[in-house]
């Protein structure tokens, strides 16, 4: 059965739909995304239920994200990316959760996590600087996750380099209002971030090696349910990639729409043409892998952690090397369905091309690289242990 969040998500469909068009337009959500979202509960999902979460299985939150980005990508989008920040702040120190959640457990956390700013060590805690892309939704979020490196003396990276991620509260940052200009998942958002000489304390930082562990981190905050002993890498890009698998859903969902009444040019009814209701079923097919693959992959992590067995690099290859694949076998489907849409399908008022856009973009993040993943994902099914960079975002 569905989880309660993914059934109100169901419900308030036509509401999320009919705000798309002016989420893209505006370069951000809408408040009445921000309200839809805050009252189905889509960014509590794997939040501590100390602090007003659900502390869900990590595919309930998988399918809220595609149920979201089916009717708005990017609202979609914002809920995979965020959506996941609740799971990391749940690790952290319980003093600085108190501070993020006390007074409002809908307080929302952007990010990114790329070390793209240095954290120079001082007396309890770090001097901060640096300047941050992508912070989807940020516009929305009171405090935010940013990657960092420790810095020495000369406020250069140290060496050998040390990865934080730090939080900050809202007036410790500048949101540069016009960093955001794209041909797709236009209204995410995802602005860049100026922080210069912000002084983050001890307890607003953690080693991001021990998040990407999973077990470390949740040991050391007493956290006891299986969803947060899982590691960063398997569940960061989970929400990412269920956004564009969700993505790809709409637009298969607005093709049929089209399709379904539409004569081509030639004078023939798409619902006689034997080879665009081919390219149709075998897209739909494509689709609906790319689900099934990404919700069992990390089902079977959690499975592991469940039952208090490791999750070895390995397991943590495979997660990903499949994750990756779902991604790109689901835009490809998207692409088919396109491709056999005719000429009106890139007009503005279609809303194909925007699914279309949506779905190439979210293809664009990092984790969405498949070279070193897939690489490192065969070395270790030699038997041979990858090193170095061959590791990293695993």
């Amino acid at each position: 059965m569905a989880h309660e969040v993914v059934q109100k998500v169901a419900e308030i469909a036509p509401q999320l739909a009919a705000t798309a068009e002016e989420t893209e337009r505006l370069g951000r959500l809408t408040d009445e995304s921000v309200k839809l979202m805050r009252e189905a509960g889509v960014m509590r999902l794997l939040q501590p239920t100390d602090f007003g979460g659900y502390a869900a299985h990590p595919r309930d939150f998988a399918e809220a994200v595609m149920a979201v980005a089916a009717h708005c990508g990017s609202t979609g989008w914002v809920c995979g990316v965020g959506g996941v920040h609740p799971w990391e702040m749940a690790l952290m120190d319980r003093k600085l959760q108190e501070e993020v959640w006390g007074a409002n457990p809908d307080t929302w956390i952007a990010s990114p996590y790329a070390p793209q700013g240095v954290a120079t060590p001082t007396d309890g805690g770090y001097i901060l600087r640096g300047r941050w892309n992508f912070s989807s939704g940020t516009d929305h979020c009171d405090w935010i996750f940013l990657g960092a490196l420790v810095g020495d003396a000369d406020g250069k990276p140290a060496q050998p380099m040390k990865g934080l991620h730090v939080v900050l509260p809202r007036k410790d940052y500048t949101i540069v209002d016009e960093s955001w200009d794209v041909i797709g998942l236009c209204g995410t958002g995802s602005k860049d971030i100026i922080v210069d000489g912000a002084f983050i304390p001890e307890y607003r930082t953690i080693d991001s090696m021990e998040v990407a562990e999973g077990e470390i981190a949740a040991e050391r905050a007493g956290r006891a349910d299986t969803v947060y002993r899982l590691p960063f890498w398997a569940m960061f890009p989970l929400g990412i990639t269920s956004a564009v698998i969700g993505i790809a859903e709409g637009a298969l969902a607005a093709h049929l729409a089209y399709q379904r009444p539409r004569v081509s040019a030639m004078g023939t009814a798409i619902k006689d043409d034997p080879y665009v209701l081919s390219a149709i079923g075998e897209a739909a097919a494509e689709i609906q892998s790319s689900r099934i693959q990404l919700i069992d992959g990390i089902s079977r992590l959690y499975d592991l952690a469940d039952s208090g067995k490791e999750i070895t690099f390995a397991d943590r290859a495979m997660q990903r090397r499949n994750q990756v694949r779902c991604a790109w076998r689901a835009v490809a489907a998207v692409d088919e369905i396109f491709a056999r849409s005719g000429g009106n399908a890139v007009r503005r008022q279609n809303v194909m091309q925007r699914f279309w856009r949506d779905a190439h973009v979210g293809l664009q993040h990092a984790i969405h690289a498949p070279g070193g993943i897939y690489h490192a994902t065969a070395l270790t099914a030699m038997g041979i242990e990858p090193e170095g960079m061959l590791r990293a975002l695993i």
